[in-house]
């Protein structure tokens, strides 16, 4: 099983990439985690609708195969990182590959929400894209961490 991060933006500043590279080389071999970019739509005249629309078309291309559709959403499921683990392992004994997928400016297209295996929301407080991709990164490691009874997390 293989964990992609789908997120909409660019240009990240380097504190972002920088601590994003550091989650995905410490995962463990048998759970990668990569980031994929997906460049945002140049807003110009056009709708929100239209926008969602071309974003959605370029998401898609960067899919795996049948993956569970994870969905960063503010009206998502609010875990704790050990909820967020049980979660984790749930997706791994099902097999297939897991897309977590981070809206741009706009959000993500009504579709990806509808048809979403989860939804996840990683705080009530308004995050910066690249914040919401690295915090993502980081507690997924955390949750494999707490899966291997690793240190990482105390609880207390």
């Amino acid at each position: 099983m293989k964990l992609t991060i789908l997120a909409v933006g660019h240009r990240q500043p380097d504190w972002v990439n920088e601590g994003c590279a550091e989650y995905l080389k410490r995962m463990p071999r048998e759970l990668p985690l990569n980031i994929a970019e997906i460049k945002p739509e140049a807003r110009g005249s056009k709708t929100r609708e239209q926008l969602l629309a071309a974003e959605k078309g370029r998401i898609r291309e960067h899919l795996p195969n049948n993956p569970r559709l994870v969905v960063l959403d503010e009206r998502g499921d609010d875990l704790t990182t050990l909820k967020l683990a049980k979660r984790l392992e749930a997706w791994m004994q099902d097999g297939r590959d897991v897309a977590l997928l981070i809206g741009g400016a706009d959000g993500l297209d009504e579709e990806f929400k509808q048809k979403a295996d989860d939804k996840l929301r990683l705080s009530s407080l308004t995050l910066p894209h690249g914040m919401a991709r690295l915090l993502l990164c980081e507690q997924l490691y955390r949750a494999v961490s707490v899966l291997k009874n690793h240190p990482y997390h105390r609880e207390g």
